[in-house]
């Protein structure tokens, strides 16, 4: 397997760990006090820093940039976090948010395609 796509695979598994650290609590933990939401969102955030930090150094190992990490790292964010917002937290995605996608996906023809 490729240096690139274990770093994306490994970047998805870790941004599911950081989409329910960072926002599964609104949902779901409301009537808990503000400190136990934090460290019950600390002890999920624990799994995903397990998974990136390595996905980082096999991504930055086999020829990545340092941003072209940081830009794959936010195109698979938003690719977990828009069927989270959907399915999970019952919101709706506009045209914007469409949009917004494309940009990223501009973004990372950028990063990876054209030479400065």
């Amino acid at each position: 397997m490729s240096p690139v796509l274990k770093t994306a695979l490994l970047l998805v598994a870790s941004n599911v760990f950081m989409t329910f650290a960072w926002y599964a609590h609104l949902r779901d933990l409301k009537s808990w006090p503000l400190w136990l939401a934090i460290l019950f969102s600390w002890g999920i955030a624990f799994f995903e820093y397990a998974i990136q930090v390595p996905a980082n150094r096999i991504g930055y190992g086999g020829s990545l940039s340092v941003a072209q990490l940081k830009i794959l790292q936010e195109v698979v964010t938003l690719c977990v976090f828009v069927p989270f917002s959907i399915y999970y937290m019952n919101e709706r995605i506009g045209w914007n948010y469409a949009l917004a996608g494309l940009f990223m996906v501009g973004a990372v023809y950028s990063a990876f395609f054209l030479k400065a």
